[in-house]
């Protein structure tokens, strides 16, 4: 695998639990053989949709090893293991490696806020722990804290740190990392998978493709293909379904779930408390967002 690329078309995967609040890792299994299937070049794990701070430790690398055997090679597994403390998220990195992920997905720590030198210290403890390409995850709206452009400039330079997943709403400061850097940069914002990757970026981390992954595979595709419109219409239409999975007041593990589960695919099933499931009318509206996606492209 090249080291500074997971591929350009990948899934922030729900993870799946039982009816009693069990890790059911053959519905993780069976959704992340249809992800593939339908387009997915990679598959990011316990991050914010995988509901990481719900999961434990043990669970964690349990799904490790369950999407690992069922990718069988087809896919990057890459395994999400940012946590607020330096310790514990070097712990879980060499956790993953050990349980076979391809990369790790390393959040910002949050709720202490830490300044930047605290965040590259961080990160840099991280990436000289381990053996594998990490990616940052660049999400302030969550962490509270933003890995800002010159952190990121510097951090570029580590040779274990390879990518970022940019949930950070700044599409200049984006844009100068990478101009000065070779990070591969994946958007994090499905409403931003077009316009980050004509940019340059390096593709999509995507939460809406838990549903819908032929489309996102199909918009990087068509303009690799040099059918720039036939992007920007695949890009448009699915704007009502990322409006009310990633924008309408629900966390998109939830809605994702749920429109899973009323399409009777793996993956769906309940979410951990706090969060609670979508009721009625969100399904609904859901579902018909999705019917039409489906049927205009």
């Amino acid at each position: 695998m090249n080291r500074t690329h997971f591929g350009r078309a990948l899934c922030a995967m729900v993870t799946p639990f039982a009816e009693d609040g069990a890790l059911d890792l053959d519905a993780a299994q069976k959704l992340a053989d249809r992800l593939i299937t339908e387009g997915c070049e990679g598959l990011v794990l316990s991050g914010t949709t995988g509901e990481s701070p719900a999961t434990t430790d043990a669970e964690k690398a349990d799904l490790v090893r369950a999407v690992r055997a069922a990718a069988d090679g087809r896919a990057a597994v890459i395994a999400g293991i940012g946590t607020s403390d330096t310790r514990h998220t070097i712990a879980l990195a060499a956790q993953a490696q050990q349980a076979g992920a391809d990369g790790l997905l390393a959040v910002t720590p949050y709720y202490s806020r830490p300044p930047q030198d605290a965040v590259e210290a961080h990160f840099r403890d991280l990436a000289d722990a381990t053996e594998l390409p990490v990616m940052l995850y660049d999400i302030p709206g969550r962490t509270g804290t933003r890995i800002e452009p010159d952190t990121m400039i510097r951090l570029a330079e580590h040779p274990h740190i390879v990518a970022v997943k940019d949930c950070a709403y700044d599409l200049l400061g984006t844009q100068r990392v990478m101009r000065e850097t070779d990070l591969a940069y994946y958007t994090g914002c499905d409403e931003y998978v077009l316009a980050l990757y004509a940019l340059g970026g390096a593709g999509c981390v995507s939460t809406v493709a838990n549903v819908a992954p032929a489309t996102f595979r199909a918009i990087v595709d068509a303009y690799d293909e040099g059918r720039a419109k036939d992007a920007a219409r695949l890009q448009q239409l699915t704007v009502p379904l990322t409006e009310l999975m990633m924008n309408a007041g629900l966390p998109g593990t939830v809605t994702a779930k749920a429109l899973l589960t009323d399409l009777g695919l793996p993956g769906g099933g309940p979410v951990r408390a706090p969060l609670r499931p979508a009721d009625r009318d969100a399904v609904d509206g859901l579902r018909a967002a999705y019917d039409e996606l489906v049927s205009a492209s």
